[in-house]
């Protein structure tokens, strides 16, 4: 399931437009152009193993309730931030369906375990070599 193809319903997306913070001179203190885009993870119709996924995330954008919360502020346009905003949730989404592969545990070869060795063996001999010379 490393394809996720999903894109969010209209109703598991709540948005709300607020001023945003930065330069834009006198149309930053008029305009409510950045978007806070809120994600009930528990409520969506995501495939149960990505929910799960995403609700163990260690980010500060996934709240205790399971609600994602992004915000969106580069553009002056309020649209064009809702749009980067659901950009986002969705390439969150991407990343948590992505699988990793289970890691085996292997053993080292003779060979390697032997040149290891020999390598230490070496590397001891040049350490005792700096020693005082006893006459």
């Amino acid at each position: 399931m490393s394809g996720l193809n999903w894109t969010p319903a209209d109703w598991e997306l709540d948005f709300s437009f607020i001023r945003a913070s930065g330069p834009g001179g006198q149309n930053v203190n008029k305009v409510s152009s950045a978007v806070h885009l809120r994600f009930d993870i528990r409520r969506s119709t995501l495939p149960a193993p990505v929910k799960a996924r995403l609700l163990n995330l260690a980010d500060q954008r996934v709240t205790q309730d399971g609600v994602i919360i992004i915000k969106a502020q580069e553009s002056r346009s309020q649209e064009q931030n809702r749009l980067d905003a659901v950009a986002r949730l969705i390439a969150m989404a991407e990343a948590a369906a992505h699988v990793p592969k289970t890691r085996r545990a292997t053993k080292p070869t003779y060979g390697s375990q032997l040149r290891r060795l020999e390598g230490k063996a070496q590397r001891s001999g040049i350490k005792a070599g700096r020693g005082k010379v006893i006459d």
